[in-house]
């Protein structure tokens, strides 16, 4: 008992995640889940990524081979797919990476096998229903970014070749496969599939860029008047940020004080927030989100 104990300790130690973040995810798999069964699926669109290709192994599989089981079989050929992604996720990106990951994507396709999926769709009008499924569909999938999950697929292909060739870039890479699938889609199903399924992941992606805090980039001022030894270690250490400081004379009290200046996420930003005063009790933070950055900024998961 002890030893597996021991084992649920570490396997929550590598997750980093408080009792939020756990609710939180599934919270967001789950809508995410409901969004696709509910208003994608009923009205044979496709999602992008990983899932929208296991959606069309899926449908040429029903439509040519008559195979007939009582779910959604897309969810488990989302995750044979995934399997080979979490090895590459363990090797190249790293274990909390993999360890969020295959818990999500797990998640993930138990919700999409799991809610029934109706046969006549919920709302009349096409346009409406793909809405409906993208802004919900976005915030699930925004909600599970923001506590630094994923659910895989070309997330991790993606984030595996950022690290090896700066010019790679999550975005890149699944624009490229969006194309691939989307145009298959186009081929098999006819351009009004196509139109309205790209339409979907327009929206789907528009609201996680607004749930997503790991797309805000933001500046910060952290005032302290110990030397920001440990805080600069917890920036680049734990965040993988970097960070600049000099020492000051406070106006006041005519005392030292130290300021250390560091560019970051809206996400990493909140975390740094949480852990500040554990670096100088005294210290206190002057921060601006929103900010525009140029050059060599890499966006993190």
């Amino acid at each position: 008992m002890k030893k597996i104990t021991n084992q649920l300790g570490k396997i929550y130690k590598m997750f980093g995640w408080g009792y939020y973040k756990w609710i939180k995810s599934i919270i967001g798999l789950f809508i995410c889940s409901l969004a696709i069964n509910l208003f994608i699926v009923p009205n044979n669109l496709y999602t992008g990524g990983v899932l929208g290709l296991a959606q069309l192994i899926r449908t040429v599989l029903v439509t040519s081979f008559n195979i007939s089981v009582g779910f959604d079989l897309s969810s488990v050929i989302y995750y044979l797919i995934n399997i080979p992604l979490f090895i590459l996720a363990y090797k190249m990106v790293g274990k909390t990476f993999f360890v969020r990951t295959l818990y999500c994507v797990t998640l993930n396709a138990i919700f999409l096998a799991i809610i029934p999926i109706p046969k006549v769709a919920l709302v009349p009008e096409l346009m409406t229903n793909v809405l409906i499924g993208g802004i919900l569909g976005g915030f699930g999938i925004g909600l599970v970014l923001s506590t630094g999950g994923s659910t895989g697929g070309i997330d991790i292909i993606g984030i595996a070749l950022s690290k090896k060739n700066r010019r790679y870039s999550v975005g890149n890479i699944s624009l490229i496969f969006n194309v691939f699938v989307y145009g298959i889609c186009g081929i098999l199903y006819g351009v009004e599939t196509m139109i309205y399924s790209i339409v979907y992941a327009v929206f789907d992606t528009l609201a996680i860029d607004r749930t997503h805090s790991q797309n805000i980039c933001s500046e910060a001022f952290i005032f302290t008047k110990n030397k920001p030894d440990k805080m600069i270690e917890f920036i680049i250490n734990i965040l993988n940020r970097d960070a600049t400081y000099w020492s000051a004379k406070g106006g006041y009290t005519n005392g030292s004080t130290y300021i250390t200046y560091t560019v970051l996420n809206k996400y990493e930003r909140m975390r740094l927030e949480r852990h500040m005063k554990e670096f100088d009790p005294n210290a206190f933070m002057v921060s601006d989100d929103g900010v525009e950055i140029q050059g060599e900024f890499k966006k993190q998961m």
